[in-house]
């Protein structure tokens, strides 16, 4: 009995007889000739077109006529008085006030940011007490102006007759003076320094701060001593940001000598104010004073520039 239902073979199965099988033989094909193609045609030259500025050339030349123009008058008004100007610029009333002015920056800017470092990480450290103590020290020098300060300091010695040194709240060893201690001089360097510590402090803070903190990570990972790792890690790269914000604070504080005025120092425009208040040359003398004040933040600014090229060697190409 069959288990499929296909039908049988209608006849006999023949099977092919063995041998080679051969294929028909292609016929050839031909293929047409192919037709000779056209050259592309060239494309046309581009014409580059700068683009105009008009305004920008009328605002060019405005500011040209406006400068040529102050420049002349600089030159030709006789209310300058140019020859009077030359007289006082190098006297030597006048140069030992830049002295005077050059020595009220410097131990200004030096003991500011010397107090500053140390506020900025007061600011910084993991205490509460240090933190807020930092804290009301900058809020309060950056709220009371600096005349104000200056005249405090200079009085010094009505509030307080002696300072002494000894144990708190108990028998003092040594005792000193006020008047003979704090005189107009150092009055006005207190001053300036306390006041310029307070600006510091935050751009020291803002230094630091801007190194990542992974810096001081990978440091303590491989055992460096925490005060290496602020000398030799962090203040390196802080100073790429402290510079800049320090060279305007000095140059503003080199400017705000001036102020001392108040306290009869003999800076460069106290000196300016007496002389031209004996011969009433009141502009020759204003821009004496002037012209050493651009002088000198000139250079500050050059030395500025110089500084921060040093610590940006490896970040700058």
């Amino acid at each position: 009995m069959s288990l499929t239902s296909d039908p049988p073979a209608a006849g006999p199965v023949t099977q092919p007889a063995a041998g080679p099988v051969t294929q028909p033989a292609a016929e050839p094909t031909t293929q047409p000739a192919a037709e000779p193609t056209a050259e592309p045609a060239p494309a046309p030259e581009l014409v580059v077109v700068p683009v105009r500025h008009p305004w920008r050339w009328v605002a060019v030349a405005a500011t040209a006529v406006l400068l040529v123009q102050f420049v002349h008058g600089l030159v030709t008004n006789p209310g300058w008085e140019w020859d009077v100007f030359a007289a006082f610029f190098t006297t030597e009333t006048i140069l030992h006030a830049v002295w005077v002015t050059l020595q009220l920056t410097f131990y200004g800017t030096a003991l500011g940011f010397a107090i500053g470092i140390v506020l900025a990480f007061m600011r910084l450290s993991a205490s509460p007490f240090l933190r807020s103590v930092a804290f009301g020290y900058i809020w309060a020098f950056r709220s009371i102006p600096l005349i104000v300060q200056l005249l405090f300091w200079f009085n010094l010695a009505y509030l307080y007759k002696e300072l002494s040194i000894g144990i708190p709240f108990g028998p003092s060893f040594l005792s000193f003076d006020t008047v003979g201690l704090v005189g107009e001089m150092s009055a006005a360097v207190l001053g300036l320094a306390l006041h310029q510590a307070a600006y510091a402090a935050e751009i020291v803070r803002g230094g630091v701060l801007a190194v990542d903190e992974g810096q001081l990570e990978a440091a303590a990972s491989l055992g460096i001593p925490k005060l290496r790792q602020v000398r030799r890690i962090v203040l390196p790269q802080a100073m790429r940001s402290i510079l800049p914000n320090a060279a305007n604070e000095i140059i503003s504080l080199f400017k705000g000598t001036s102020i001392v005025s108040v306290m009869a120092i003999g800076e460069l425009f106290y000196q300016v104010q007496v002389v031209y208040g004996r011969n009433g040359r009141v502009v020759p003398l204003l821009m004496v004073a002037t012209a050493w004040y651009v002088l000198l933040t000139t250079a500050l600014s050059v030395v500025q520039h110089y500084v921060e090229r040093h610590y940006a060697k490896g970040s700058v190409r």
